[in-house]
Parts: structure tokens; sequence; C-alpha cells
């Protein structure tokens, strides 16, 4: 007789991948859109300068979201690759390539929104420029930290792809599904493409075809997968 254990179950890691990947919806949204759009005003250094300062721990909570929400990625990544691996390895593969090239890219921009305080703290070392000069250059900074992202978003997209591509073939998940999330990809690669070759880029189309992120992982959570199908590929796959 076979057991198979909640540590080895396919639901049990579908349902893993699935809740991680929806932690990231909050971090993300705290980390991308909340702290920054609360506090910087395009533009307006001085009045971005005084909403950073005066607001300085919910700036520095939208860092630690950020570089929480890539260490989460990973955990997401690790575990579709366990689930999914059986349908092709190399595609899976090559999902992991993609977001552990996504990561650190994603990691290191945070250093401008550090860069940006250190700019600001009033530093004796800092006196030789004028409070004007450190503004401007703290805004310059955070306008890099957008630049960073759209960077990183290209691998956000790429990574898509293959995930997309493994759930449409896989037989125990939806297809539709897979077609949303390769549709995510190229949501992404435009809009991160779109902003360096067009400066008055605000298409955004990736904010709607997004939405593949987390209707995946939602199904992930509670319909889980073809738990016979998927056992019956990773046979296969020996």
């Amino acid at each position: 007789m076979t057991t198979r254990t909640a540590e080895t179950s396919p639901r049990t890691r579908a349902r893993v991948a699935g809740l991680l990947y929806l932690l990231l919806v909050p971090l993300g949204i705290f980390a991308i859109l909340y702290g920054p759009v609360a506090l910087i005003v395009s533009g307006d250094a001085i009045t971005t300068a005084n909403n950073i300062m005066a607001s300085e721990l919910l700036f520095r909570l939208s860092i630690v979201s950020a570089l929480l929400s890539q260490i989460v990625g990973i955990g997401v990544t690790l575990a579709l690759y366990q689930l999914l691996k059986p349908v092709n390895r190399n595609m899976a593969s090559l999902m992991v390539i993609f977001v552990l090239t996504g990561i650190p890219i994603t990691m290191l921009t945070e250093l401008t929104h550090v860069a940006a305080l250190q700019l600001l703290s009033g530093a004796d070392y800092l006196t030789i420029f004028t409070t004007e000069q450190l503004q401007a250059l703290a805004l310059l900074f955070l306008d890099l930290h957008g630049y960073g992202l759209t960077i990183a978003g290209i691998f956000w997209g790429l990574w898509l792809f293959p995930l997309g591509y493994l759930v449409f073939k896989s037989g125990f998940l939806p297809r539709i599904l897979g077609v949303l999330l390769i549709l995510g990809c190229f949501g992404y690669l435009i809009d991160s493409f779109g902003l360096f070759l067009f400066p008055d880029y605000n298409l955004n189309i990736a904010l709607y075809t997004g939405w593949s992120e987390v209707i995946f992982p939602l199904w992930l959570v509670i319909k889980g997968v073809n738990v016979e199908q998927q056992e019956k590929l990773a046979l296969e796959a020996g």
C-alpha cells in the first residue's frame, strides 16, 4: 500500500505555492504603489523630501516590503518548480532562471531608496551640498528606482511565459490559466520596453494583464490541481 504525506502531495504543493503567491500581492502593492505613491510628488523635490522625512518609517517599511516580496518570490518559484517540472523540466528550469535573474535586480534597486534617505539624513559629510541640491539628488535617485523596477519588470514578465506554457500543457490545471499568464508576460514586456522607447509612455498594460497573477494563485489555493494527472506525469518523467 502506498501512502502520500502532506509534504509530497501535489495538492499541498499547489496550495503552498498559491498562498505564497497571494502574499506577494499586499507586499508588492505596499512596496511599489502605496509607500512611494503616498510620499513622492513627481517633479517636486522639496515636497517629496518633506513627505519622506515626515513619514520616514512608512518609506522604510516600503523598502522592507520590497525585499520581503523577493524572498517570498523564491519560495513561490521553488514550489511551482516542484509542481510543474514533470510537464517539462527544461521550461521549469527556464522559469526559475528568469526569476533568479529578476530578484537581485529588484533588491539592488532598493539601494536607490536607501540613497535618497541618506541624502536627506542631514549627515555632516553632506554639508558641502545645499539643501536644494540634496533634495534634487534624492528625487533623482527616486526616479532611478522606477527605471530599476522597469528593468526588473522584463524578468517579471519573462518568467510568466514558461509558467504559462507549463500550466497550459500540464493537463492538471485549466489551459485558460496558462493563456492568461502568457498574456501577462507580454503585458510586462510591452510596458517595460515601451517606457524606455517612449518617455511619455503610460499605457500600463500590465495593470490589466497582471490579473492573471491573482487568478492563478487563487485557483491553486481554492481548486488545487488534478492530483491523479500530476502524479501520472511525475511517474512518466521519472
